[in-house]
């Protein structure tokens, strides 16, 4: 099994999985998964369905315990936490869901100052400040008062990117962003992930099975086959390995050869 190798140029480890297992029953849903990303780093958990995605996300963020191994968060294991320690991990997360998510009885600014108004005890006048700052953050100034079901499937994605940083995370965890979405409104989507993370720093964990996203916005590849990472590192390498599974999502995407990082 490959692991993303790190450099003497990579910051300490964000986010790191050691020999994590999820069982159901008799089935292993994840085996042995290995797994490591660089603070400010951007990686893409790539896969089929039913390779697993779904069991890694809910176990990185806490929603669920590893039938084995450690899932570090800042040096903390989550796996073995207690419920303090777990409460004070989730405060520095924050989670895009597949489909937003929204609330459609709530207005924009009632959905994205939720969190604020659960966790936190801010005055009615910092709450609009902050809800302000994060909706200018995401190209959605003035849309307060609308509700979810007068914005496109763009704009919804970017009020639930506004709602998972308003507390301000240090790392962001996305499930299918581009799910649902029209390729112009994807890559749009795509370029908001990474100026979120050059505005505000934060490590990012993207789940997808979208090789063009892939492509588009991530410093290393995981590629997951039947609860496995299979290969991991820099998703133009992997895509250029004749044979690998990489490079099946890749030929099976019709992409043009792959440009180079968006870190170059």
């Amino acid at each position: 099994m490959s692991t993303s190798q790190s450099t003497e140029l990579d910051p300490p480890a964000h986010v790191e999985l050691k020999h994590v297992r999820m069982r159901y029953g008799n089935r292993d849903v994840l085996q042995n998964v290995e797994l490591s990303i660089p603070h400010g780093r951007i990686a893409v958990a790539i896969g089929g369905s039913g390779a697993g995605k779904t069991t890694l996300l809910r176990v990185l963020i806490g929603l669920q315990k590893p039938t084995a191994g450690q899932v570090l968060i800042d040096g903390t294991n989550i796996a073995q936490a207690s419920a303090e320690e777990l409460r004070q991990v989730r405060a520095k997360c924050g989670m895009v869901f597949q489909y937003s998510a929204l609330l459609d009885s709530l207005t924009v600014f009632e959905n994205v100052s939720l969190p604020l108004r659960e966790h936190e005890r801010l005055s009615v006048r910092d709450t609009r400040d902050r809800v302000s700052e994060m909706l200018a953050a995401v190209g959605l100034e003035g849309t307060e008062e609308r509700y979810p079901a007068e914005l496109s499937g763009g704009m919804r994605k970017r009020v639930g990117l506004a709602r998972a940083l308003i507390r301000r995370p240090s790392l962001m965890v996305y499930d299918e962003p581009a799910s649902g979405l029209d390729p112009l409104t994807a890559e749009r989507v795509d370029e908001l992930i990474l100026q979120t993370r050059e505005r505000f720093g934060v490590t990012s964990l993207v789940i997808s099975h979208s090789m063009t996203q892939a492509l588009r916005i991530a410093d290393q590849l995981h590629v997951l086959d039947h609860g496995q990472i299979v290969a991991a590192g820099d998703p133009r390498v992997l895509c250029d390995q004749a044979g690998s599974l990489a490079a099946q999502f890749f030929e099976a995407s019709q992409l043009p050869p792959p440009r180079e990082s968006h870190r170059s």
